[in-house]
């Protein structure tokens, strides 16, 4: 589970190592970057054991991040992390799209041009072009961060999807925070509606609804409907501002927890939360108590994990020893590629019962005795 998550600090990465490059659309390669313990973290679970180069050439692996860019405190950054912990074994580089003007044909075509042996995809949004360059490609390995890597439905020969069951995680965060909520109206929000955050608010409102079920209550979730499948989303994930305002609009309504599906627009809802004293929050996909200031880490309940760095890892590993598989890959409670991080600093504030509940359901979603949908 998430306690098998080994913290370690990446930072100031050497740039030596990582060349500048400019496509026609102004997409540009970043020379150095930050990266925070808990990209790190998320990065060093599992996978292909990594070996000490050999005499070979190292595969030249380039990732195509999405909007967020890679120092977003989770889901970008978490992928470069993965990447980073190969760096013994391989040349690793990374592309970000335009928040402003994403032109993810453009992205994923300079690393085709730059003759990448490996160019992963990071995020739903950029899965169309990549599936279109591995078709157009068959040379080039490709793998894609949260999609099956199905091209019109089939299974392509030099694609790799990574997918995670982030509904059971989700499942966990809604009935931990139905069991916190001292209001009984908990709240989700999401980034953008694609199937990769609203799976997370799906999810969220089923194990709100197994809380009332197993307890007799009524907590109520504000934000998405899985009646409707109707949410209130940001229509980005980066306009912090826009994030605040649903944040207050979602505490006014009577909400004193908040679970955004909105990358690093967590923080945006964190820090609202620290002012306005009304709410806690739930991270997503990376333990972000880590990452937070020191005011927010008071007030962030939990974090649900997503192993995005470990499926990075494992696939360039797999490239780097020749053992390529189009085999998708899925990241479940079971198999570690998902859980929570851990109570943190509300650990005493969360009561011993609902923290023991909340240990046997995860051991009743990976058993299958209890349905996450």
């Amino acid at each position: 589970m998430c306690s098998a998550y080994l913290a370690s600090n990446l930072t100031n990465v050497a740039p030596t190592s990582t060349p500048h490059f400019e496509d026609p659309k102004g997409i540009t390669l970043k020379k150095s970057i930050k990266l925070f313990s808990i990209v790190a973290a998320a990065a060093l679970v599992g996978g292909v054991a990594v070996a000490p180069a050999s005499n070979a050439a190292k595969p030249k692996v380039c990732l195509a991040l999405d909007t967020g860019g890679v120092d977003d405190k989770s889901f970008n950054a978490s992928a470069w992390a993965g990447a980073q912990a190969t760096k013994n074994i391989a040349d690793v580089s990374y592309v970000v799209a335009d928040p402003a003007n994403p032109d993810y044909a453009a992205e994923v075509k300079s690393l085709v041009d730059k003759k990448c042996n490996l160019i992963i995809g990071v995020g739903f949004m950029i899965a169309g072009e990549i599936g279109k360059a591995a078709v157009a490609n068959p040379k080039i390995k490709f793998a894609q961060v949260d999609d099956p890597g199905l091209v019109d439905g089939k299974a392509v020969a030099n694609l790799k999807g990574l997918t995670f069951a982030s509904d059971q995680t989700a499942f966990l965060a809604g009935y931990l925070a139905a069991g916190y909520s001292k209001t009984k109206k908990v709240a989700t929000y999401g980034g953008i509606a694609i199937p990769t955050v609203t799976i997370f608010m799906a999810g969220f409102e089923n194990g709100v609804n197994h809380y009332n079920k197993v307890k007799g209550t009524n907590v109520k979730v504000l934000g998405w409907s899985n009646a409707t499948k109707t949410g209130t989303f940001v229509e980005s994930f980066t306009d912090a501002v826009k994030a605040v305002q649903i944040s207050k609009n979602l505490e006014q309504q009577g909400a004193d927890v908040i679970y955004p599906i909105a990358g690093g627009l967590t923080f945006a809802t964190a820090g609202n939360s620290v002012t306005s004293k009304k709410s806690v929050v739930l991270g997503v996909d990376s333990d972000m108590f880590l990452s937070a200031s020191a005011a927010q880490k008071d007030i962030f309940l939990n974090s649900t994990m997503k192993a995005v760095g470990a499926s990075v890892k494992d696939v360039i590993s797999s490239v780097a020893a020749n053992k390529f598989s189009n085999a998708p890959y899925v990241g479940t409670l079971k198999n570690g590629g998902g859980g929570f991080a851990g109570y943190h600093n509300m650990a005493s504030k969360v009561p011993a019962v609902l923290q023991n509940e909340i240990r046997q359901l995860t051991k009743d979603v990976i058993s299958g005795a209890v349905k996450v949908s």
